[in-house]
């Protein structure tokens, strides 16, 4: 007797009973033979040439572009995602697109100078095949995208795996893809970890962003295939503030930082670290705020705090922020049927807990003290992850002092920790990512593999 498969199903965290999506997950079977024929076409796709490529992809961006309103749209309704962010992740999405759609011209390779005699030795670079792709849903058009075009531009094919709750975009996505590529170049496969296990099991390469449980697995998986694979994970980010700071500018950019779509970003403030003086009016500054960036409708144009993606997903918000005290934040929003949980700053945080410990995923942060700068840097170095720091300071001295001590993989000065730049490397240390870097020219290599080729005259 087989057992059958949970249904996909897809619902508005600010209105619940509004369901998007909900259909039959397909199962391992449908999720094999996805990248079986997306591996028939990837040698047509290559062999179509760097023009052709680049020019899809250039399509792609123009038709994002051009449903722009529709694609923020979708995503406020799916994701929860507030609108002006939405329309932001849209306008970045089309910007990738355009960015790879010239990656295709790029150099792939070099010439060398032979150690003695004639001939010529090279270096090139090849697609890998199929690239499985396993995505969350918090950046519902951005993330397939940076990692489906570099993989697209320099000739593999693609099967997305994207998160349940984002496939309503994942498979409008597909429709504006569908118009640019041939046929069974860019394929989405709806479903959970049956069908994302099948992928990583059949796939050529792997790129995946998501939980570190699921990432520590897909990593297993992929290794013992001994195919490429890089995960990026979990985030435990902080933000350090010293006494010469703009306070108030630096309170505008942590709160963002903690509010912003409802805390739900790999690169959110969790830990707020005032060093010293900062301490007092940090607090005050950041607690006001917090206070003015309050949960509310996705939908409207000032909103910078919007509904959590689930039921669980508020449960474990505030189970996080019990027995704490509160400095800014209700537990739950009255009179509302969404998923809501308002912005919260907590303190006098015991060791040992969870918050000090594990991505909560939501918006809330704890503010911490430090007794100077070196104590701040090990207070942040001190959690399993290192995605991103951002650093408060007027001082140089104090700046390079944190690039130089911290173990994240981004630091960002004088700015939020949430921000990426999509043609720059992103990627964590410690828990928070394996493998290489993702985006700008770190992901055109990792979607190939180098080549040495050795061209001696027939006739020396």
């Amino acid at each position: 007797m087989t057992t059958a498969l949970a249904p996909i199903v897809s619902r508005n965290p600010a209105d619940p009973s509004d369901v998007l999506v909900r259909a039959p997950a397909p199962g391992a079977f449908t999720a094999v033979h996805a990248v079986e024929r997306a591996r028939v076409a990837q040698p047509g796709w290559f062999a179509a040439g760097a023009a052709a490529r680049s020019a899809a992809l250039g399509a792609v961006a123009a038709a994002v572009e051009a449903a722009a309103d529709e694609l923020a749209a979708l995503a406020v309704r799916e994701v929860g995602k507030p609108l002006t962010e939405a329309r932001a992740e849209v306008a970045r999405t089309a910007a990738i697109w355009r960015y790879y759609a010239q990656a295709s011209f790029e150099p792939n390779g070099a010439v060398h100078e032979p150690a003695a005699g004639g001939g010529l030795l090279l270096t090139r670079r090849r697609p890998h095949g199929v690239a499985g792709l396993i995505t969350p849903w918090n950046f519902p058009f951005a993330i397939p995208s940076w990692k489906a075009a570099p993989a697209l531009a320099t000739g593999n094919t693609i099967v997305l795996k994207p998160a349940p709750e984002a496939t309503a975009c994942a498979q409008r996505l597909a429709e504006i893809v569908h118009h640019a590529v041939p046929s069974r170049v860019f394929t989405v496969l709806p479903g959970g970890p049956i069908e994302g296990n099948a992928v990583v099991s059949a796939a050529d390469v792997v790129s995946f962003t998501g939980s570190t449980a699921v990432g520590r697995k897909v990593v297993r998986t992929a290794t013992a295939r001994g195919i490429p694979v890089q995960a990026e994970m979990g985030g435990l980010n902080a933000a350090i503030v010293l006494p010469d700071a703009d306070i108030a500018r630096a309170a505008a950019h942590i709160a963002d930082a903690i509010a912003g779509y409802a805390g739900q970003k790999c690169t959110a403030t969790s830990r707020v670290i005032a060093v010293g003086a900062a301490f007092d009016p940090l607090r005050e500054a950041l607690t006001e705020a917090l206070r003015a960036r309050p949960a509310g409708d996705p939908a409207h144009p000032a909103t910078v705090c919007g509904p959590v993606i689930s039921q669980q997903a508020r449960d474990r918000v505030i189970q996080a922020r019990q027995g704490l005290p509160e400095l800014a934040g209700a537990a739950v929003l009255e009179e509302t049927n969404g998923w809501y949980a308002a912005p919260a700053l907590v303190e006098k945080v015991p060791p040992g807990h969870r918050l000090l410990s594990e991505e909560v995923f939501g918006p809330l942060a704890a503010l911490l003290p430090a007794d100077d700068l070196g104590h701040a840097v090990r207070i942040t170095n001190s959690v399993p992850y290192g995605l991103v720091t951002s650093v408060h300071t007027a001082s140089l001295d104090a700046a390079l002092h944190g690039l130089d001590h911290l173990d994240t993989g981004m630091i960002r000065v004088n700015a939020p920790s949430t921000g990426v730049d999509f043609h720059l490397p992103f990627g964590g240390a410690k828990a928070s990512s394996h493998g290489p870097r993702e985006q700008g020219h770190d992901a055109l290599a990792f979607y190939t593999s180098g080549r040495t080729y050795t061209l001696a005259p027939a006739h020396p």
